[in-house]
């Protein structure tokens, strides 16, 4: 009798055990599948959900504000472009408006990670000991910038390379999360109202 009595306890003990093993292993599964899905959206170019969205409102020693601005300081425009999610049709105020080269850049994380492709922007000022004239594509540069995390300190490819004026603005994303002194958006990223 106490034989049997022994068997069932550690029957259902390892029963037990199994089943909590196996919810854990579901979660683990469910979460690396959640993980995997995030770094997708990162890596389609047009979602940097990893992205730092609102700064400190500093720019780069050497940037020189715009001196004609399609949108001044204090105007209103309509984001037409998605860095990252919910940003596309917001409604920005610009803070600072600057003539400058823009780049879109591919590099490796600092914390390691897959491949960043194509973030949108950096600028010329945003380059470790950046030379006198633009980056071509295909140009290798070092990140002073930290938009992403890891981002800063990396050695980066040009993707592309644009002249023009970068804004710095406010706004919102649809889930209502205030986003102030977001760095970059391009002039062709941004429409009147």
């Amino acid at each position: 009798m106490k034989w049997n009595k022994k068997l069932g306890m550690m029957t259902m003990a390892l029963s037990l055990s199994g089943l909590l093993v196996a919810c854990g292993e579901d979660d683990t599964t469910n979460n690396d599948t959640n993980m995997n899905d995030q770094m997708e959206e990162t890596m389609d170019g047009n979602d940097h959900s990893g992205m730092d969205m609102s700064g400190s409102g500093d720019v780069p020693e050497g940037l020189k504000s715009a001196e004609n601005p399609t949108f001044a300081v204090g105007d209103t425009a309509v984001i037409t472009e998605a860095h990252m999610p919910g940003m596309e049709g917001a409604e920005a105020t610009i803070v600072g408006a600057y003539d400058t080269v823009a780049y879109s850049i591919s590099y490796d994380p600092m914390h390691g990670g897959e491949r960043v492709k194509d973030h949108k922007w950096i600028i010329h000022e945003e380059i470790e000991g950046a030379q006198d004239d633009p980056y071509e594509v295909g140009d290798e540069v070092e990140v002073n910038a930290e938009h992403m995390s890891g981002m800063g300190g990396t050695t980066a490819t040009i993707d592309s390379v644009e002249e023009t004026t970068v804004y710095m603005v406010d706004f919102t994303l649809e889930s209502g999360e205030e986003v102030t002194n977001h760095k970059w958006v391009t002039e062709e990223e941004l429409s009147a109202l």
